[in-house]
């Protein structure tokens, strides 16, 4: 099982109780080499209510200080996309191919971001990473499209790999529809 991220690890510790969440914040805080200081201004959390959290002295945060913290922290790991998009994996002269960065469906433009790998390693290293930097999708090669399914927590659609623009497009429409449908 891979290692969460500090969001994530945050976002879980929160489920479990209140100290749980108190001891996931301070340490994703001490991983992230930041102050509770510098956390507060990203955060846009005040400094008096960070550090009474951190204490133990306000046990349980509103909910729009909780999504502040999280947004923060995803913000700090690069997960925090400010428009929705779909990674595209495949290797550089298919990605080189492609004409456009935008697919349109429905009434939603939703941006392509393009991940290169050419193998399997690389490609699970790429898909966990555009997970982490917020993927809403992933189109990836079929021959790989199984494994990836079972690392990440988005939809995969698979396209053949051949260096034309069309069935990855196709496959981007595909993974679009899905995420729009959920």
């Amino acid at each position: 099982m891979s290692k969460l991220s500090l969001w994530e690890d945050v976002v879980q510790s929160s489920l479990k109780s209140d100290e749980a969440f108190r001891k996931a914040l301070k340490q994703a805080l001490e991983e992230a080499h930041i102050a509770a200081k510098r956390f507060s201004e990203l955060s846009e959390v005040s400094e008096s209510s960070l550090y009474k959290i951190l204490s133990g002295e306000r046990a349980n945060p509103r909910l729009s200080t909780y999504r502040k913290i999280v947004k923060a922290l995803k913000m700090l790991e690069g997960a925090e996309e400010s428009e929705p998009f779909i990674a595209i994996i495949a290797a550089r002269p298919t990605l080189d191919a492609i004409e456009t960065r935008y697919i349109q469906i429905q009434d939603h433009q939703i941006r392509l971001k393009e991940y290169a790998a050419t193998s399997i390693e690389q490609v699970i290293v790429a898909a966990v990473r555009a997970q982490q930097e917020g993927a809403k999708a992933i189109v990836c090669a079929p021959i790989v499209s199984t494994t990836v399914e079972k690392i990440v927590k988005v939809p995969v659609s698979a396209c053949p790999v051949v260096q034309c623009r069309q069935p990855l497009l196709k496959a981007a429409e595909t993974a679009a529809s899905k995420i729009l449908s959920e």
